[in-house]
């Protein structure tokens, strides 16, 4: 119960690393806003499995893509949680940009997903934090921010964003008592990315991955994300400001 008492907001909340956090989360005794990006039923259903394990939960929805919608799901969920302690970013795409095909379309959607919804979530939600001098903001990464993947460019791109990012904000926001720090999963067995898991086209990608794979473990659980996000959310974090946990099975290490 290393959470207990605290109020969570989980972007990207009904799926894959999101769900997993908000799961874990409500375990630890956090209160959970569960944000959905479309469909409400999504986040329900994450909020009914919480609450059948006895904790406390609030599904919502937002287009983190929109500011508009960043907005409103603030106000909505400070009044519903009357504070938030605990900023997940969790929401984010992850699709192929090969060069020469890709739409200026797929590019925005990256970054406006990826980058811009991550931006200003904290940019809606840190003010309420500064005025109590105290809060939480975990951002997500990726092996990918840190090393390039073929074809991946853009989504590199974003997840790069997001580390530097999250230095700069650790920055301007330690001194209001803000921890702000970063997750890099690597491969992780999660709804996105399926089709790499799945389909014959990538397999050649699949086995290349598995050969970097120093631990042997080509895909790692979405719980494992979780685990260090109760980390980063828990006063045993308390000195770790403006950092990226790689958690990769060892493919970034080298070869």
């Amino acid at each position: 119960m290393r959470l207990r008492g605290k109020t969570a907001l989980i972007t990207g909340g009904s799926q894959g690393i999101g769900e997993a956090i908000a799961l874990r989360f409500g375990a630890e005794g956090a209160e959970v806003g569960v944000v959905a990006s479309s469909r409400i039923d999504k986040a329900k259903a994450i909020v009914d499995k919480i609450k059948a394990a006895g904790g406390k939960a609030h599904p919502f929805v937002a287009d983190v893509s929109k500011v508009a919608s960043i907005n409103a799901l603030a106000k909505e969920a400070e009044k519903t949680l009357g504070r938030i302690d605990i900023l997940v970013n969790s929401a984010g795409v992850f699709f192929t940009t090969p060069v020469g095909s890709t739409s200026e379309e797929d590019f925005d959607r990256t970054f406006d997903i990826n980058v811009k919804g991550t931006f200003f979530c904290i940019n809606a939600i840190a003010p309420g934090m500064k005025a109590r001098k105290s809060g939480i903001i975990i951002n997500f990464s990726s092996t990918a921010g840190i090393m390039g993947m073929n074809p991946f460019s853009v989504y590199c791109g974003s997840k790069g964003a997001i580390i530097t990012m999250t230095k700069a904000l650790a920055c301007e926001l330690a001194p209001h008592g803000i921890r702000v720090n970063c997750i890099a999963p690597g491969n992780t067995a999660t709804p996105m990315n399926i089709n790499i898991r799945t389909e014959p086209q990538f397999k050649a990608l699949l086995d290349y991955m598995a050969g970097r794979t120093p631990s042997g473990r080509t895909y790692s659980e979405a719980d494992d994300m979780a685990k260090a996000a109760v980390y980063l959310a828990s006063d045993d974090s308390r000195a770790m400001h403006g950092a990226t946990m790689v958690l990769d099975e060892g493919m970034s290490a080298g070869l």
